[in-house]
């Protein structure tokens, strides 16, 4: 591939990536987030710059929460034990419920919804939601990382003659393990953001804290939201 080439398909690939919703939110986030941690709270163009974009933010969640909705009504895979079932099932509507009450807060933001104290009320409710999916997420992800790791061990004494990873089935689990890791990492950081948010422990979790979990935890996301790479075929 000439260098022209290789040039328009990064374009390409940049170009299908910022065309999903989620990802043009991750990045706000990060930003949001980012100014929260250069403000710590004061008044000034940093504090202007995350309130600014975390009332943008609300208007790409708009109508998620049936994504949420949907993933509480669908079936789960065979052999899912039930407490990660009801976990999982959990963090769906909790998540679903977050998404919701939070289109409620961006009208009341924006002056649509008149009654601020409610819409105050009800932005706390929904940071509470969003506190609990994510508990439940980090709950799911250790549990479904024990069950990886004892399929993982099974799978390694079967191959002890050969080499490991050279075996796909490992390599695949391997790598479920590494996402898994890492979005268990996330779930605790936005625990932390959340606790933040609500200002349960403002001593400990100042706006700086919470700005520098979110800029992360963001990152994050962004990252989770590449497409995978493309295998090149051997000519």
């Amino acid at each position: 591939m000439s260098t022209l080439d290789v040039a328009r398909a990064e374009l390409a690939l940049l170009v299908f990536y910022l065309n999903k919703a989620e990802a043009r939110d991750k990045i706000c986030r990060a930003i949001q987030y980012g100014s929260k941690f250069l403000s710590n709270g004061e008044l000034g163009t940093a504090q202007n710059v995350d309130k600014s974009t975390s009332l943008a933010r609300k208007v790409f969640r708009l109508f998620k929460f049936v994504n949420d909705l949907h993933g509480l009504i669908s079936p789960v895979p065979q052999g899912t034990p039930l407490p990660l079932v009801l976990l999982g099932k959990s963090k769906n509507a909790l998540l679903s419920t977050f998404l919701f009450l939070d289109q409620i807060v961006w009208l009341g933001r924006t002056g649509i919804y008149k009654n601020k104290d409610r819409a105050e009320l009800i932005g706390r409710i929904s940071l509470y939601c969003w506190m609990g999916s994510s508990v439940c997420t980090t709950l799911v992800e250790i549990g479904e990382l024990g069950r990886l790791s004892a399929s993982m061990r099974k799978l390694e004494k079967e191959l002890k003659e050969t080499n490991k990873y050279k075996n796909e089935q490992y390599r695949s689990k391997e790598q479920k393990s590494n996402e898994r890791s890492l979005a268990l990492i996330k779930a605790g950081m936005d625990i932390v953001v959340a606790v933040g948010l609500l200002q349960l422990a403002p001593k400990k979790v100042t706006p700086r804290v919470t700005g520098a979990f979110g800029f992360v935890s963001s990152l994050i996301s962004c990252y989770q939201l590449l497409p995978p790479p493309t295998k090149t075929k051997a000519p």
